[in-house]
This record gives C-alpha cells, sequence and structure tokens, in this order.
C-alpha cells in the first residue's frame, strides 16, 4: 500500500483541500455487488459521506442527519444532485451496504426518492486511500473500531471538491446552497468545524465526547486576550484624558 503524500490527511481529523479534484478513476462495489466507477457516479452534483457501516459511534448520527435532510430538500434526488456513501472498512461487504441503503432510504419519506440517486459503495484498500486522501479526510483504527471525524462533501460534476459540512445535522439551505455552487463549479467557504474543535472520540465509551480541556483552554486564552485588550484600551483612555488636562492647564 503506498504511503500517503505529506502532509495529505492528519492521522485523524479533516484537511479541506477546497477546488481540488478527487480521481474519478476509482472503482468501488455498490450494494449489488457490481463493481463501478467513481466517475460515472459523479455525473451531477454530489454528496460524498464516509462512514463504515458497522460503525458503533457517529456514523450512525452522520447518516440519519444526512436522510433527515435530503426529507427535507425541494431538489429532485437523482436529477439535481446525487448522494455518495463509502465505507473506509475494508471489510465492509455489499451485503452490509445494501442493508444500510434500506435503512436509510427508509427515513425518507416524505417523497419518492429514487434508490439510485443514493449509492452506496465499498472497496480496496487502495481505492479507499486514494478517496479518503483526495478529500484529506484521516482515520485511524482502534481494535476493531476506528477513531474518525463527521462531515459530509460536496463535489461538482466534475469531482471538484465545492464544499465541506461538517456534524451530523445539516440545514436544507445549507446544503442546497453547496449543491447549487456545485452545479457551476464555484468553491463556498465552510460554514462550522465546531464538531472538529470541541468533540473527540472516546475508545471506549464507543461515542463522542465534548472535549472539556480544549474548550476550558481555549476560554481562559479568549479570557486573557479580553483582558488585555481591556488594560490597553483603559491606557489610552488615560492617556487622553491627561493630555486633555495639559491642554486645559495651558
Amino acid at each position: 500500500m503506498a504511503e500517503p503524500p505529506s502532509g495529505a490527511a492528519p492521522a485523524v481529523g479533516i484537511v479541506e483541500h477546497l477546488g481540488e479534484t478527487v480521481p474519478l478513476d476509482l472503482e468501488f462495489r455498490d450494494e449489488s455487488g457490481r463493481t463501478v466507477r467513481l466517475g460515472d457516479l459523479v455525473d451531477r452534483p454530489t454528496v460524498l459521506s464516509l462512514v463504515y457501516y458497522s460503525c458503533p459511534g457517529i456514523c450512525t448520527p452522520l447518516l440519519t442527519g444526512l436522510a433527515e435532510v435530503l426529507n427535507l430538500m425541494d431538489m429532485r434526488p437523482g436529477e439535481d444532485y446525487r448522494v455518495i456513501t463509502v465505507s473506509f472498512d475494508v471489510s465492509d461487504t455489499p451485503k452490509l451496504a445494501s442493508e444500510k441503503k434500506k435503512n436509510y432510504l427508509n427515513l425518507i419519506d416524505r417523497r419518492e426518492f429514487p434508490a439510485e440517486a443514493w449509492s452506496f459503495l465499498t472497496g480496496d484498500q487502495e481505492s479507499i486511500d486514494a478517496i479518503t486522501q483526495a478529500v484529506g479526510f484521516g482515520y485511524e483504527k482502534q481494535g476493531r473500531d476506528f477513531v474518525h471525524a463527521a462531515a459530509i462533501y460536496v463535489l461538482s460534476p466534475k469531482g471538484k471538491i465545492v464544499r465541506y459540512l461538517y456534524g451530523t445535522s445539516f440545514l436544507p439551505l445549507d446544503l442546497k446552497l453547496a449543491l447549487t455552487e456545485a452545479s457551476q463549479g464555484r468553491v463556498g467557504p465552510t460554514i462550522n468545524k465546531i464538531l472538529l474543535f470541541c468533540f473527540n472520540y472516546d475508545p471506549d465509551g464507543r461515542k463522542y465526547v465534548l472535549n472539556t480541556t480544549r474548550i476550558a483552554g481555549t476560554a481562559v486564552l479568549l479570557m486573557a486576550l479580553g483582558f488585555v485588550i481591556y488594560l490597553g484600551a483603559g491606557s489610552r483612555r488615560r492617556a487622553a484624558s491627561d493630555g486633555e488636562g495639559n491642554d486645559h492647564g495651558s
């Protein structure tokens, strides 16, 4: 297995590669076991998610959140956009992918959602490495599970990465805007990175937990910065007051 390029992705986390293109010649297996080429699926604005199907933690709320926002979208699935979920666990099978697809399609009940509009893929390690490195997604195996972050990626019809949306719940307006930008090939700004900052994965509890140490450290830094600004402003006010007093004394 080839070593990832230096700085391509962190050990765990996400490094944004906005404006770069995912390799469209990669091959995966779809939920029926058929070999598919990524470029044949990314033929319109595409929402990409990276999970593993036996995940005991954040993958389920991520896919649930994705299904929920798709349920609220007024765009036409399969025509205006496509959804692709790729497992980064090489041991996941098309059978498991098919079960997951059925579960999440069942969450979309507002209107008919064509089954072909959301693909659940599995692949070999080489293809998994290529797609995860392309979007800057770093993960780490711990026992039978993985430590990883939560995000979805919006791609243009040519595979350009135009937006990162972090977390496990998404607003219809944000996703619609990202898909509209993708249709035009325009790169949009990142909206929110709070998950990466505030949450860590607890492999023992198999869940994401609030990183109180990091938050407390940030709060202390912000308070210190505010105090420094306050002292600076006070010094300037005193200097201005002294200057006015000297002018009157003259």
